[in-house]
């Protein structure tokens, strides 16, 4: 007799349950729904790991203004090396 329930517990819990189409369909939009919140996430993780080290710099006033300068010039020099890769015209003013 115990052999039995074990068996029927064990046949309960391990085999899937029939999910009707509604509740199927529920499950998926609310995963769906989880992966802006885990973009969001992760790329203010990635941001925070990259940019921790240099809070440090910009705590004294010579070296913020060399952060900067770097920050801006590296912005440039990568703006000037796509627009040449991509051959991209500046707009005339």
């Amino acid at each position: 007799m115990s052999l039995l329930l074990v068996f029927v517990i064990l046949m309960y819990y391990f085999l899937p349950l029939r999910k009707t189409r509604l509740n199927t369909m529920e499950e998926f939009f609310t995963n769906i729904s989880r992966y802006p919140r885990y973009l969001i996430t992760f790329t203010l993780g990635i941001l925070l790991t990259l940019f921790s080290p240099l809070v440090p710099l910009f705590k004294r006033p010579t070296t913020a203004i060399a952060a900067v300068s770097f920050l801006v010039a590296a912005f440039v020099c990568l703006a000037f090396t796509l627009r040449a890769m991509l051959g991209l015209e500046v707009a005339p003013l």
